[in-house]
């Protein structure tokens, strides 16, 4: 088949835009309704997204006076998605540093049966003192530190998930023999960050593990996800930055003996839609007019690690502001906006404006043939494999993206008109099903 786009919708509460909560279309209190998330991962099943996406953390972030906060916790919502859903892949944030690798494996092998393969976990490492502090820590463990235990975490997960081989469940009534015990490996693992000795209680899942998703640019994020990824979240402002870090983590890829048409990359866009440029102009102007601009200020200078009051509004950032190395926060998207701010020469207002919308994600004001010109550019020119769209507003921005540009992208041979026989996530993501490592032929899909 001709190479094809690969969308992932990015769900959040009423929409990525900061202030898409204050118009008059918009439910305050849709972040804990059911029915608001069945309706949305219904409509990117109408438009045959690959997958939905929830972000998520452990803890509680910033002042809640700025928007909708506090969200509910991602797999057990998606685990209630999978049953009001037949196709769409459930991806959900999990945390390396605030977890345990049994449980989590349990927690994502769970779904994964529930939906008859169609789950995917997002590789998180948690920056932030707030998180650090919500589990008995002074400060958040250096940006390293954290993805070395990351990356021995996720080998213990890999282990607990191969430790029952595919054909361990016999269910043979007449022997009296359920299961073989021959075909259980426990990891008993000892390691630098995790003890784990036993075999998971929960057979191996359809897909036999979730589908990996990674979504730190930093360096130390790039060689994490060169090494385990299978889909890459990420946010560029150009073509030209785009291109350079897919062509840089392909490469990196291949240099781990991986194939790099195992990783997909997909940038992040909010796309803001009119019938005429003109109109989709002043629907971003709608939303930019409803920010307030003090929640912007405290919220970059939390992110650009600076004194309160520090900046003003009409002034452009310090020209001091520290290097990413001196960054132990969320080190990729610190460079993100500071050179985006330096690039342009915008003022801390107008950053705040710019940042609204996606927090540094491509932000595509268009219409729909604009928004469907710019994805097909950014994928036939080697700058990704599909798209994390990302509605400024919810639900209306996602229902205008299906219905008006994905017939476009359609016409075009970039997008799936159905499904298809395409059942699992990782079917529809183009990547086989993973060989038990305890196993030296690929075995059958087994029934679960």
């Amino acid at each position: 088949m001709p190479r094809q786009l690969h969308l992932n919708a990015f769900l959040m509460n009423t929409g990525h835009h900061e202030a898409s909560w204050r118009l008059p279309e918009s439910d305050p209190y849709a972040h804990v309704e059911l029915d608001h998330y069945i309706r949305l991962a219904r409509i990117a099943e109408r438009g045959t997204f690959d997958s939905l996406f929830l972000a998520d953390g452990p803890q509680l972030w910033g002042n809640i006076a700025q928007r909708p906060a506090g969200a509910l916790e991602p797999l057990t919502l998606l685990t209630a998605l999978a049953t009001a859903t037949q196709h769409i892949g459930l991806i959900a944030t999990a945390s390396t540093s605030y977890n345990s690798p049994y449980n989590l494996a349990r927690k994502f092998a769970s779904p994964d049966i529930i939906s008859g393969g169609r789950a995917g976990w997002n590789i998180v490492t948690t920056a932030g003192a707030e998180a650090a502090r919500n589990f008995g820590l002074d400060a958040e463990p250096a940006h390293a530190e954290r993805y070395a235990r990351a990356a021995e975490f996720l080998d213990v997960a890999l282990k607990l998930w191969d430790s029952w081989e595919d054909d361990a469940i016999v269910a043979d009534k007449a022997a009296g023999v359920w299961g073989d015990d021959s075909k259980i490996h426990p990891p008993r693992h000892k390691g630098t960050y995790f003890s784990v000795e036993g075999a998971l209680n929960v057979p191996r899942s359809p897909q036999g593990y979730p589908l990996l998703v990674q979504a730190g640019s930093s360096e130390d994020g790039k060689a994490f996800a060169a090494r385990y990824a299978e889909a890459v979240f990420t946010a560029q402002q150009t073509l030209a930055d785009a291109q350079a870090f897919y062509a840089d983590l392909k490469s990196r890829t291949k240099a781990t003996g991986r194939d790099p048409e195992h990783i997909k990359v997909l940038p992040g866009i909010v796309p803001v839609i009119g019938s005429t440029e003109a109109e989709a102009r002043a629907n971003e102007q709608v939303l930019e007019d409803h920010i307030v601009h003090r929640h912007g200020v405290a919220n970059l200078e939390r992110l650009l690690q600076l004194p309160g009051r520090t900046l003003e509004l009409d002034g452009q950032l310090p020209s001091d502001l520290p290097p990413e190395d001196a960054i132990e926060g969320a080190k990729s998207r610190y460079t993100l906006i500071v050179e985006l701010a330096r690039r342009e020469r915008l003022t801390v207002r107008q950053l705040i404006g710019r940042l609204g919308g996606g927090r540094g994600h491509l932000t595509f004001a268009g219409t729909p043939e604009q928004v469907a010109d710019a994805i097909e550019t950014w994928f036939t020119q080697g700058a990704a494999d599909g798209f994390n769209i990302m509605p400024a507003v919810l639900p209306s921005g996602l229902e205008t993206f299906v219905d008006q540009v994905v017939p476009i992208l359609r016409a075009r041979g970039l997008l799936r008109t159905e499904y298809g026989s395409r059942r699992t996530l990782r079917e529809r993501y183009g990547l086989p099903r993973p060989a038990n490592q305890h196993v030296t032929t690929t075995p059958a899909l087994a029934s679960v």
